[in-house]
């Protein structure tokens, strides 16, 4: 089937959205906390729309909707019982939008929090099942690559990129830089060089920090690694003072995250300028994560050089009734005060 995955990136820079979770929790259609994707069996519509949207807006991938959907989250509902079906559905969704016009489709793994150091012959066996069936079901859908994202355990990432490999399909490999290093100790440049080294097709980053606080990550990983790096910042206003999104807070304090980061929330503008930042550093797997909107992956295409079918819409600010032509502005106002003008 060859490597698509390489055959774009090789050739030009690819833009990936992600962030399913949490815009599908804004739309009413996922519960914050657990973070299930029950949606892609309950509403199947409400996630073939997003898609949609995120495709329209220039992604270059559709990612199936398979994040935290793996066997200990859904054990931890009651709802074990879905697994294989949520995993099939949101495969044969993704596939269904993307063949649309011709994007690829990811198989999607993400940290199972049952990755124990402390107690590592137990929880490899307990992970590498909990992957081996999602990455089975993936290759069954013949999924173009699979992304294993949000790691924090280079042991958890390796037994992910493992089970890619073993299916014969190309991996995306990226890590969720919460703290300064990974939780077993690398820094997280050392982290890609060693998946790089094993085999993984793309490395880089996802979520975690915004595009201020994981920038200074990615330039070293980019020093560091020879091959493609991915960078997925997520939309949000992260600075020194709080580096990860989960440290935001309100003003009375409380912590903004998960469900109360509106305020934190970048402009379309600010992503953009990061695409391009992210470019000229060298990265071609640029893209956006939790928090992403559809209107965040449309700017960065266009300041990528792209027009996009929701370029349609995009902003034209000259035919605004109080922005636009000052000469149309004076004639407003005009008539809100004197009525119709006669010519």
């Amino acid at each position: 089937m060859g490597n698509k995955l390489l055959e774009r990136l090789d050739k030009d820079f690819m833009l990936v959205a992600e962030g399913y979770i949490f815009e599908l929790e804004r739309r009413g259609f996922i519960k914050a906390g657990p973070f299930v994707p029950e949606v892609v069996l309950e509403h199947p519509e409400a996630v073939r729309q997003l898609h949609r949207e995120f495709l329209r807006s220039g992604s270059d991938v559709i990612v199936a909707c398979t994040y935290y959907g793996h066997r200990s989250k859904l054990k931890s509902i009651g709802k074990e019982d879905r697994l294989e079906a949520l995993n099939k559905q949101s495969l044969t969704l993704a596939r269904e939008v993307a063949d649309e016009s011709g994007a690829l489709v990811a198989g999607n793994l993400s940290n199972t929090w049952e990755y124990d150091p402390g107690n590592l012959e137990k929880s490899i066996k307990a992970v590498r099942a909990i992957f081996k069936e999602q990455v089975k079901w993936a290759a069954e859908a013949n999924a173009d690559f699979v992304i294993a994202e949000t790691m924090g355990h280079v042991g958890e990432a390796m037994i992910a990129l493992e089970e890619i490999k073993s299916a014969g399909l190309p991996a995306v490999i990226t890590f969720s830089p919460a703290s300064p290093n990974s939780c077993d100790g690398y820094t997280w440049a050392e982290a890609c060089k060693i998946l790089e080294d094993n085999g993984a097709d793309v490395v880089g980053m996802n979520c975690g920090r915004g595009p201020r606080t994981i920038m200074p990550m990615l330039s070293e990983i980019r020093q560091k690694v020879r091959g493609h790096v991915a960078a997925l910042p997520v939309p949000y206003r992260t600075d020194n003072h709080s580096p990860c999104f989960f440290e935001l807070r309100l003003p009375d304090g409380k912590n903004a995250f998960p469900v109360a980061l509106d305020p934190f929330l970048h402009t379309r503008f600010e992503m953009a300028e990061f695409a391009v930042e992210a470019r000229n550093m060298g990265i071609n797997y640029i893209g956006i994560c939790c928090g992403a909107g559809p209107h965040h992956v449309r700017a960065m295409a266009e300041a990528l050089g792209r027009n996009v079918p929701a370029s349609r819409y995009s902003p034209e600010m000259d035919l605004h009734p109080i922005f636009g032509d000052e000469e149309s502005q004076k004639r407003k106002y005009r008539e809100c005060l004197y009525g119709p003008i006669r010519e």
